[in-house]
């Protein structure tokens, strides 16, 4: 029953998440229609990239028990295609300088972060729940960045004093993927699901309440 129920709120987990990683494709309609990247910051799609590659590392088997995981690693993958594709599309309509940040910068950096972590957690360690605790670690540093990132659109919002940077839908959508991922951490009883999303949905609830959109 206890696994049942856990895979049923992973499944809805992913079905809220796919809402809030597809909301961007407003923002970068926009972004099309004008040809140009204007006041929007590429942090928070390099960030929740960061994230989605090192949970996707998570929830494979060789990190995790077996496939014990599954929807934490199909809802990060969709995460992966997607930010790839906003960071590619902001890429192509940034301006110079923008566009050394994404490509000299911030992409480097995440892969390199991200192949460190891959490499330590598979060479370095033998038993899964020793990788876990690597890997799990690493995360949580990354989901501070990441959680961070509406600290970007908020200062944006303070300088134009327009809330047109940070929308309804999103704070929204992240609230419910971070309440039913806070109840797949919990069912889970992994320690580091549950610390990452409680501090998720506390950020997303204030996000919520203040219509401040915060990455997953």
């Amino acid at each position: 029953m206890g696994d049942k129920l856990r895979l049923s709120i992973g499944i809805l987990g992913n079905g809220a998440s796919v809402l809030l990683y597809t909301a961007p494709i407003l923002t970068f309609s926009r972004v099309f229609k004008k040809k140009s990247t204007e006041e929007f910051s590429c942090f928070p799609y390099v960030m929740t990239l960061l994230n989605c590659l090192i949970y996707t590392w998570y929830g494979l088997p060789i990190v995790s028990h077996l496939w014990e995981n599954l929807p934490l690693i199909t809802i990060n993958g969709v995460g992966i295609l997607l930010e790839l594709l906003f960071i590619f599309i902001y890429f192509c309509y940034a301006s110079p300088k923008e566009k050394v940040k994404v490509g000299v910068i911030f992409v480097p950096v995440v892969i390199v972060l991200f192949g460190v972590t891959a490499v330590i957690s598979a060479v370095v360690f033998d038993e899964h729940r020793h990788r876990k605790s690597f890997v799990g670690s690493v995360g949580l540093v990354a989901s501070i960045s990441m959680y961070g990132s509406p600290l970007v659109v908020m200062k944006k919002v303070i300088e134009t004093k327009s809330v047109e940077y940070m929308p309804f839908y999103l704070s929204f959508f992240s609230f419910l993927a971070s309440s039913l991922w806070l109840a797949y951490g919990l069912l889970s009883h992994d320690l580091f699901l549950a610390v990452r999303f409680a501090s998720y949905h506390s950020l997303s609830l204030v996000c919520f309440l203040s219509k401040v959109e915060p990455a997953l």
